[in-house]
């Protein structure tokens, strides 16, 4: 037998578990703002600012548990800690299906914010299973799991919803329970109790993930170009519906079919390309790589005068994706095996706190553009690129390669 086959197997599991947990989320996303508007009485201002809370209900109780739950994995395994997050999800989408006032839907939001640390766990699980030279590859069809949920949900909960508000709720409980009752029959555990960490109650928290990322050398500047490059995706994506329909007139089915392509086409590049170009530059070369063509292609986006200028301006945006994992590859190289968890766990709430900031300092700024004129309405975007191209420079001149799994000083 291969002795490879089990690795892969073990990553199909973990891949699986992600598209389920994505998919149960990602299904009740478009309905959520429609079902807040029935709950208050049909008031679409009030709805609106409703939407808003509940999108930071979620995030600051995730940037808050995502180091806990790291270093629960650490200390308990990962397998755990996935499967409460899956359960945890399914028991806020039933808690979504039944909610007789907006408030419920709050305390929902924030139960799915606590217990959303599957992708920690799972990140930290390619890790275990993983050699460092094949990790970016892996990370790389994990995101296209996750992505492969967000192509399939929305489009699933819009046909429920022609049924009933509250069915695609009750549908995503079904996948999460699915999730779960498949990690919990089939999903092996990755750590071995001999590489576990014991739990320092002190770190589990936001500022003890900084501390980690402070105490290995060159993972700091690894980290704050993962913020970066995360701030830059979000000052593009947050307003796209609102950009294309001003500067381009497109309808929804036109954003919809642009959004289609875009996912697949990250997906092709996320499970094709990355893992065979990090094998042939490097990881660092790689991220190097792809930060340019998002720099490149953030730019084209930004000044894009046409409709398809502006999808062909994505095409670098796209091949840049590859950037994201092998930048992951990068940092899970500075850790232990006992630590892997703690640095997803980092991680996450790095990509919440981004969450948390970015949708309100990005609107902020597009709304106040609308009024100098279309060619300044990508201003946003162009400010992705700058993030993109200072990370790409911390990368350059500060990160350099490490043995794996070293506990640089």
């Amino acid at each position: 037998m291969n002795p490879r086959n089990p690795r892969r197997a073990a990553l199909a599991f973990v891949a699986v578990t992600i598209f389920l947990d994505y998919a149960a989320q990602s299904i009740s996303f478009p309905i959520l703002p429609r079902l807040a508007q029935q709950l208050l009485g049909g008031d679409a201002a009030s709805a609106a600012r409703w939407t808003g809370f509940l999108e930071v209900g979620w995030a600051i109780p995730q940037f808050l548990a995502a180091p806990l739950l790291g270093m629960l994995s650490d200390r308990f395994g990962r397998r755990p800690v996935i499967l409460i997050s899956v359960f945890g999800v399914g028991a806020e989408l039933v808690m979504g299906a039944l909610a007789p006032t907006v408030g419920w839907l709050m305390a929902a939001r924030i139960l799915c914010g606590l217990t959303c640390g599957a992708q920690a766990a799972a990140m930290a699980y390619v890790a275990d299973v993983t050699p460092p030279e094949d990790r970016t590859r892996a990370y790389g069809w994990m995101s296209a799991a996750m992505w492969s949920a967000i192509i399939l949900g929305p489009a699933l909960g819009g046909l429920l919803a022609a049924h009933d508000l509250r069915t695609p709720f009750w549908v995503a409980a079904g996948f999460a329970g699915l999730g779960g009752i498949y990690g919990l029959f089939v999903l092996p555990e990755s750590l071995p109790r001999a590489k576990r960490a014991p739990l320092r109650w002190a770190k589990a928290n936001p500022w003890g993930a900084v501390d980690l990322l402070v105490q290995r050398k060159g993972l700091l500047i690894l980290g704050a170009a993962l913020l970066l490059i995360w701030l830059a995706f979000q000052a593009k994506d947050n307003l796209l519906v609102l950009y294309t329909a001003h500067r381009y007139g497109w309808s929804p089915l036109d954003f919809g079919v642009f959004c289609s392509a875009l996912a697949v086409a990250s997906i092709a590049v996320q499970t094709g390309l990355t893992g065979r170009i990090a094998k042939a530059l490097g990881d660092r070369r790689t991220v190097l790589l792809g930060l340019a063509l998002e720099v490149a292609g953030f730019a084209g986006v930004g000044l894009a005068p046409t409709g398809p200028w502006f999808w062909i301006a994505h095409l670098p945006v796209v091949l840049g994706s590859m950037a994201t994992p092998a930048l992951q590859s990068l940092m899970s190289a500075r850790v232990g095996e006992d630590e892997q968890g703690r640095l997803q766990g980092a991680m996450g709430s790095i990509a919440s706190l981004t969450s948390i900031t970015a949708p309100i300092a990005v609107t902020q700024v597009f709304a106040a553009t609308l009024t100098w004129g279309p060619a300044w309405s990508g201003l946003t975007i162009l400010v992705g690129g700058v993030l993109s191209l200072i990370a790409w420079i911390l990368v350059l001149v500060f990160a350099r390669p490490v043995p794996s799994g070293t506990k640089t000083p």
